[in-house]
């Protein structure tokens, strides 16, 4: 394939990519680069190209690359180009796009390399390099390779051949420094020397290594930018090289932002939650996600934060990324998840929630599953208060139980006595049970139950917290008379009649 340099000219619509390896979970870092890569191509009206890194066939596996492309389709990260998925053929003028598929290309571009005296075999074996290491630490050496096989003979080599060595490939790095304009971060200059000599590119037993496979990808599939996390820096001198070796057109590279837990230090599964799954499971939705992810080291420049993927599409400019590294603010995200919970329409809100609702059902913390109407009624309430999908069992599953636990201790303000207590619950229920069932309603429910707290000299507060919990078994709910309008009054009623019991007292009629 031929590679002219106005290939990749900046006269053409960018291509961009993202190339995970099925090795773990899709994590929170490379679904924010696979997001930033999208809206990139959506901005400059470019492509988005889907690639498979599967060549780790010890750690990677089909759950882990299902788990990738279904978070990448739930974010709405629709590629351009990619491999086949789920019954679906492959997308795209460069197939394959997946690495194990492509080792032919791998090949031809490594006997290339060997052709030009740009690469040549190791016979290194384990215990020679480690011996080296070992020389190298003791003299406080930074390690590196030593150069044991980079001028063999052709007879040399064929006697280590004969003494079955296997030869891995390693490329040659010359000298001099390697630089690059890198949009997000400037003018970066790596000197050779620093990257450790002669590194390998193919391993003896044929398979290539990721530093070589990612170059003949990019270039056989025509990439133009490169926008990937700050982490592969270090990478990316080995790769011009190699690019510049083969005579490829190189990308131009975006390094982003690592993402940083509160204490600055790297995100990772170790002291972090870095799955997305483990974020959509808890109810975070696709709309607040991206919107989130898009804002974790990039800004707008405006107040505004509340955006839809299309509307920070428009926007997005990867030169405004940020340099430094964005702090994860879960609270933030749960403020954001809430502004966008509460733009949903009332039934789309409504099928997200069933699954929550009915994982709740599943777990025996709620007695049935409440119908859409049931839903719906409190939905004016209970959107207001809900940071996600997932706690809508703490926010009101004693809605849909038969009866709720109700903790003596925790029934009785701290300013009242169990006697007191019983006499306002007492007071309370008649006060309600004299409100008709058609005119149950917040506003019906409220000005009697004040002004009996006023006739009896109570705080108000005090009457309303032993309700709420007689009613609910938690010092906390949504407000309180709409909370007993969404239970209606019998079950109203007798609550506050079991409350009493737990007292040692019941309703005296």
């Amino acid at each position: 394939m031929s590679h002219s340099l106005d290939r990749i000219g900046t006269d053409r619509p960018p291509r961009v990519r993202i190339a995970p390896s099925p090795t773990g979970p899709l994590h929170i870092g490379t679904a924010r680069t696979a997001l930033y890569n999208y809206l990139y191509a959506r901005h400059m009206g470019g492509a988005f190209v889907l690639r498979l890194e599967d060549t780790d066939q010890a750690r990677g596996s089909i759950a882990y690359e299902k788990d990738i492309l279904d978070g990448l389709h739930w974010l709405g990260l629709r590629w351009d180009e990619g491999p086949e998925v789920a019954g679906e053929a492959a997308r795209g003028p460069h197939a394959p796009y997946r690495q194990m598929e492509r080792l032919p290309n791998y090949a031809a571009a490594a006997e290339r390399l060997l052709a030009a005296d740009m690469a040549y075999p190791c016979y290194c074996t384990p215990d020679e390099l480690e011996s080296d290491r070992t020389a190298q630490e003791a003299a406080k050496l930074p390690p590196r390779y030593v150069g044991r096989c980079a001028t063999l003979t052709p007879a040399e080599r064929a006697a280590r051949e004969a003494e079955g060595r296997r030869g891995a490939l390693r490329f040659r790095v010359g000298t001099g420094v390697v630089a690059f304009d890198d949009i997000v971060r400037g003018r970066v200059e790596i000197d050779v020397a620093n990257l450790g000599g002669d590194f390998v590119i193919v391993r003896g037993d044929g398979s290539p290594l990721y530093n070589f496979t990612v170059v003949v990808d990019d270039a056989d599939m025509e990439i133009s930018h490169v926008i990937r996390g700050e982490d592969h820096i270090s990478n990316t001198p080995k790769q011009l090289l190699i690019f510049r070796a083969l005579g490829y057109p190189e990308p131009r590279y975006a390094h982003l932002p690592l993402i940083l837990n509160p204490d600055r230090t790297k995100m990772s599964k170790r002291k972090s939650q870095t799955a997305l799954s483990d974020y959509i499971a808890q109810g975070f939705i696709r709309e607040a996600l991206v919107n989130y992810l898009a804002l974790l080291g990039w800004a707008t420049g405006t107040e505004e934060e509340v955006l839809s993927i299309d509307e920070i599409a428009e926007r997005f400019d990867l030169e405004a990324v940020h340099k430094g590294g964005a702090i994860f603010d879960r609270d933030r995200l749960e403020w954001l998840n809430g502004q966008w919970i509460r733009r949903l329409e009332p039934g789309d809100l409504i099928d997200r929630l069933r699954p929550f609702v009915e994982a709740e059902h599943v777990a025996r913390r709620i007695d049935w599953i409440p119908s859409d109407d049931e839903l719906r009624a409190f939905l004016p309430v209970m959107r207001e208060r809900l940071p996600t999908l997932g706690a809508i069992g703490d926010l009101a599953g004693f809605l849909w139980v038969e009866a709720v636990p109700v903790d003596p201790a925790v029934l009785v303000p701290r300013r009242w006595d169990a006697d007191t207590t019983r006499d306002g619950l007492a007071a309370a229920r008649s006060t309600i049970a004299a409100v008709g069932e058609v005119t149950f309603e917040a506003d019906e429910l409220e000005p009697p139950l004040r002004a009996l707290a006023e006739a009896r000299g109570w705080k108000a507060g005090d009457l309303f917290m032993a309700i709420r919990v007689a009613i609910t078994g938690r010092t906390a709910t949504p407000p309180l008379f709409d909370t007993m309008v969404a239970l209606g009054r019998d079950r109203v009623l007798e609550r506050l009649d079991r409350a009493m019991a737990v007292l040692g007292g019941g309703h005296r009629r």
